[in-house]
């Protein structure tokens, strides 16, 4: 199999026949392309960036369910898949940015696949599945695969949520009035006895209180913000108590509020030039991220009508514009609403290029480039360059002299392979003054087809599909994988999915949030070629910076591609380093291993090329080379790269199970099947205890927003034996909080960690493993809602609040086993089998109604020399429409994608 292709196309300018048009070609290989292409080579040659992308067996999910994934990770300028990194991460975030499961997974061949088991008890929400590589954090998380994924919930609750909000300005502030109603599995209102509320937003400002549903089963939430700025996005918790006294929490979010559209308009090539005509793309964008209709028209300083203008396509349109000197220009515009306001557009300057492409032709490009007269004066016969360049390695590249102010060429497209190109033009400095992206979709994507004996089948029927891939109409061996779903129980927008073309090829290179990525790819004609090209006017690029690049100025590389699983640290003592430290690894639980090495000269140690599953338990021991123990173990890369705010907000949704109830109602049936046969991996929550009446301990420093004392229970320092960790002396003494991988789970919340808070300060949830237990005074646990409300959404799963020592207390404390660490690091996961019933196979029970939403998940499939694969699988019960979706990708970085449907009759 080939893995390389050509790297590099140069060309000069294609005359046209303009009348403007006067060229004097000069070398394409003379400075400063010369250097512009040494320098993208160089930094090419240092940043080879890494992407990810996940297939997914549906788009949303329901609590008791798996959520299966293929991992593709790819690198380099063709997207080939990668042999720098050997370990992927993959993380499942809930809507308050913190990681609720995180797997590990060995990348083979650039491919890898796993899964998340959602628990029976998981609280509804808008979670992200994120992954990367540690490779990939040199870049932040612009790169990390980041997806919105919905969850609901009907297996432990019997009431739906939904809500509607209402906004106003009283007194000068922001005022939302929330509609929150509860309803029935078959949509009746629900009469709940009580309701608590407590509602949090990111202005920090809280409304708590108790009320009852109406007939409607409706209760309504009044808050007024103490913040000047409007709301913007927050939560609203809910305690609902049911008829037979049993209680049931709700999390609904809250989306931008503010009615405003933010409108912002983007010249070609970046400045608008008095005199040069330009295109001049706009993007109009609600509060919640969604593109606007908007309408109106561009006036001059003399308000005379230039131009009208329109959105076309989310929010988003073009016009044309030729800025005259002296003048400035507005728009006019009318929203949705019929409200009305006036935006500047960018002042055009006296002097300046213009940069223009145009996207209109199947075959080719029309690059345009002009300036003023003053810059033509100036060059003096020295020629700009025009530079395309794609994923940091040139296709084409040009010079010109510019002694008649304007310039034209063809190109043609076969140079530049499907994605993103980058134009910019140099001055006669080399200087870039200009730039436009352009997305040439070409024929040269992996060719994925499907095909199978008939296209209707019965229930519970054999299937067998036969796939083929073919580069440029050449069999191709791929890696694929396969999802089927039923269509009837999980409807999908095809335009919304994420796609390893969109992923990949788009929204992984440009910076902001994409709507409706898949539209561009799922059926390309002239229209969506022309809203592509706006689109690509409208975002930014997030490769490089034009002058670091052209100065050296290279990123330093902090994350290290990971080769295998790996325990190093530093030894130091009294902060200093112990060179020829003597260091030992004692492992239990699952397997045993005891493995010893001896520190550098700088105290460094490493433990390479390990293999153990999560449950290993892990001790370092370190010595100085005298035997000495009063040494302290300093661990690398133990920390994960911080959480952010949800990039794709845009795509929450806040009734989550009114808009899935179809899916819903479906997946509460299968549930129940699955309890009454036995099947799945399901579980049963024990009824709480709760224990009243303590008396409150006196406790000092106490952080406790309640009052020192007011807390469900209070562990003191007396009750801290002697053991590494703070979590690990908890296990077991508190009741109803349960510790996994040193993060504390309340059973009322049992699958979002509890908050920590030390010493008035917040911390996340795994900081409770790195606490020694010698430095604490005391533990306050708070869990009920009377206890947890006045920390609002922070404390809807709890709060360990958490008092450190001080004065006379310090004293008392004591270092726990010098030269040892004990700690839990995390180990390859072990990834489970996708279930399918085979019902040729006598052992099956055929008794069970077979209501599965996913039919069938293959993650590894690899078509032959010939180009060909056969997978075979059995229908579920439910009759309609299946859905087949296939994706991959071949040695040479082609990426492919197909959909296929079949009937079930």
């Amino acid at each position: 199999m080939n893995l390389t292709k050509p790297k590099k196309h140069l060309a000069l300018f294609l005359a046209l026949p303009l009348a403007l048009l006067a060229l004097s070609f000069i070398r394409a290989d003379d400075d400063p392309i010369t250097k512009i292409i040494t320098q993208l080579n160089k930094w090419a040659d240092n940043n080879p960036q890494e992407k990810v992308y996940l297939q997914l067996d549906k788009p949303y999910y329901a609590s008791g369910e798996n959520i299966w994934f293929k991992a593709y990770v790819t690198v380099g300028p063709q997207h080939q898949l990668s042999a720098l990194s050997k370990l992927l991460n993959v993380e499942l975030i809930d809507e308050r940015d913190s990681v609720k499961q995180s797997v590990k997974l060995p990348i083979e061949s650039g491919i890898t696949w796993g899964d998340f088991a959602l628990n029976d008890t998981l609280q509804a929400g808008n979670y992200r599945i994120r992954a990367y590589t540690n490779y990939m954090r040199n870049a932040g998380e612009v790169y990390f695969f980041d997806k919105v994924v919905t969850i609901g919930n009907v297996i432990d609750n019997t009431v739906l949520t939904d809500a509607n909000y209402h906004y106003a300005t009283v007194n000068g502030k922001q005022q939302i009035t929330a509609d929150i109603i509860y309803k029935d599995l078959k949509g009746n209102p629900y009469v709940a006895k009580n309701v608590t509320y407590v509602v949090q937003l990111d202005t920090k400002d809280a409304a708590r209180g108790k009320g009852l549903t109406d007939e409607k089963g409706m209760i309504h939430v009044t808050f007024t913000s103490n913040a000047a700025n409007p709301f913007k996005t927050g939560h609203i918790n809910t305690t609902i108590a049911y008829e037979d006294k049993k209680t049931a929490e709700k999390d609904i979010p809250v989306k931008a509020s503010s009615s405003k559209v933010d409108v912002q308009f983007f010249p070609e090539g970046g400045t608008l030039v008095a005199g040069l005509p330009s295109r001049v793309a706009f993007k109009a964008t609600g509060a919640d991220g969604l593109g606007a209709v908007i309408k109106g028209s561009v006036t001059d300083n003399e308000n005379n009508e230039v131009t009208p203008i329109e959105t076309k396509h989310l929010g988003m349109g073009y016009f044309t514009l030729l800025p005259e000197a002296g003048k400035t220009y507005k728009a006019n515009i009318t929203f949705a609403d019929g409200s009305q306001s006036t935006v500047a557009l960018p002042a055009p300057t006296a002097s300046g290029y213009q940069l223009a492409v145009t996207n209109n032709e199947s075959d080719a490009l029309a690059v345009r480039v002009a300036a003023t007269e003053d810059i033509a004066q100036a060059a003096n016969g020295k020629p700009i360059s025009v530079v395309a360049q794609q994923n940091g390695v040139v296709c084409y590249a040009a010079k010109s002299n510019i002694n008649n102010q304007a310039f034209a060429a063809r190109v043609a497209k076969s140079k530049f392979h499907t994605g993103i190109v980058q134009f910019t033009l140099f001055d006669v400095a080399g200087q870039p003054v200009a730039e436009r992206l352009v997305f040439i979709q070409n024929n040269d994507l992996l060719n994925i087809n499907v095909s199978s004996d008939k296209q209707a089948y019965a229930s519970r029927e054999k299937v067998t599909l036969n796939l083929g891939a073919a580069d440029a109409g050449n069999p191709a061996m791929a890696a694929l994988s396969a999802a089927v779903t039923d269509e009837s129980k999980v409807t999908i927008d095809e335009d919304d999915e994420t796609t390893i073309l969109s992923t990949i090829l788009l929204t992984s290179d440009l910076k902001g949030y994409i709507e409706k990525p898949n539209y561009y790819f799922a059926t390309p004609s002239a229209q969506t070629r022309i809203d592509l090209d706006v689109l690509m006017m409208t975002q930014g690029y997030r490769r490089f910076v034009w002058k670091d690049l052209l100065n050296d100025m290279f990123q330093p590389l902090s994350f290290k591609p990971e080769k295998s699983l790996a325990i190093s640290g530093t030894i130091k003592k009294s902060g200093k380093p112990v060179p020829g430290a003597k260091v030992m690894m004692i492992s239990s639980g699952g397997s045993m291993l005891l493995v010893d090495t001896v520190a550098d000269a700088n105290g460094h140690f490493s433990f390479d090329n390990l293999i153990f599953a999560d449950s290993l338990k892990v001790a370092v021991q370190a010595r100085t080379d005298k035997g000495k123990k009063d040494v302290d173990i300093v661990l690398d890369g133990m920390t994960k790269p911080v959480t952010i705010p949800n990039k794709n907000a845009p795509d929450i949704q806040i009734s989550i199970n009114k808009n899935l109830n179809n899916y819903l109602v479906s997946s509460k049936d299968l549930y129940r099947e699955q309890i009454k046969y036995g099947q799945g991996d399901h579980n049963t929550m024990l009824k709480e205890v709760v224990i009243r009446d303590k008396p409150k301990p006196k406790l000092e420093n106490s952080s406790n927003l309640n009052g020192p004392g007011n807390a469900d229970m209070v562990v003191k320092s007396t009750d801290l034996t002697t053991c590494p960790t703070l979590d690990m002396c908890l296990q077991g003494k508190v009741p109803f909080v349960n510790f996994i991988n040193g993060q504390a789970y309340s059973t009322r919340s049992p699958s979002t960690p509890m908050q920590i808070i030390v010493d008035g300060i917040y911390m996340d949830p795994d900081y409770l493993g790195q606490i020694n237990p010698q430095d604490v005074s005391s533990v306050e646990v708070l869990r009920t809602p009377g206890n947890t409300a006045i920390y609002g959404s922070r404390g809807g799963a709890g709060v360990l609040v958490i008092n450190l020592k001080k004065g006379a207390e310090l004293n008392d404390r004591i270092i726990y086993a010098p030269g040892i660490l004990a700690f839990r690091p995390q180990g390859y996961y072990r990834t489970r089998e996708f279930y399918a019933p085979r019902y040729d196979d006598p052992k099956v029970n055929k008794q069970m109604a077979d209501l599965r939403s996913t039919i069938y998940w293959k993650p590894n499939i690899t078509t032959s020399k010939e180009g060909k694969a056969t997978i075979d699988y059995f229908n579920a019960d439910g009759k309609g429409s299946y859905k087949v979706v296939i994706e991959g990708i071949d040695g040479d970085g082609n990426l492919g994608r197909t959909v296929y449907h079949y009937k079930v009759q």
